[in-house]
């Protein structure tokens, strides 16, 4: 996807480790048209496809994931939480899920309420690094006998494992922009052909 690959490079800041920052416009300060352009090719990749609901992760992946929704018929939008709180209550499908970008490691929850069987489900996020969110997504899914119709991702780190994972598992894996090489010294973004 141009628009966002092009974005990438004029706002993306790459750091050392590996870190890609796109906080002006991705995942801290949104850029909602950008946002509605991701969910447009989404609608065309997954042309076809019936999804019941979109599956994210809180908390970047939460306005990516309800721009997407608009181009599905407003289908409902769950995100599993990283934390428990008073307000959730009822039974609770849960996952293992170790951030890449935070070096620490969640159990996240859905509620059984809002996920089950009869559910076809669009698992979407902001970046594909080891695939280790996407492996807790999948699982909670499964805990619910949910069908995981597709897979969207923003930004895939192709030089990471993530994708080829989740691809050699057999999920119809669209990323908008695969970033085959970085460089923290020179701020070089290669971003796959």
């Amino acid at each position: 996807m141009n628009c966002l690959e092009e974005r990438i490079k004029k706002d993306g800041v790459v750091k050392e480790g590996n870190v890609l920052k796109v906080d002006s416009f991705l995942n801290h300060c949104m850029d909602v048209s950008l946002f509605n352009e991701m969910g447009k090719e989404y609608a065309k990749r997954f042309e076809g496809k019936h999804f019941t609901k979109i599956l994210t992760i809180e908390a970047s992946g939460i306005g990516i994931a309800t721009a997407v929704a608009m181009h599905f018929g407003n289908i409902p939008v769950v995100f599993a939480k990283k934390t428990s709180s008073i307000n959730l209550d009822g039974e609770m499908y849960t996952a293992q899920v170790e951030s890449f970008t935070h070096k620490n490691t969640n159990q996240v929850i859905v509620s059984k309420k809002f996920l089950g069987a009869e559910d076809h489900v669009l698992i979407i996020d902001d970046f594909l690094a080891n695939g280790c969110a996407l492996l807790g997504l999948i699982q909670i899914c499964n805990q619910a006998g949910a069908k995981v119709e597709g897979i969207g991702i923003a930004i895939e780190k192709g030089f990471q494992q993530g994708g080829q994972i989740i691809r050699n598992l057999g999920y119809q894996l669209e990323s908008l922009a695969i970033v085959d090489k970085m460089d923290a010294k020179t701020g070089e973004i290669v971003f796959r052909q």
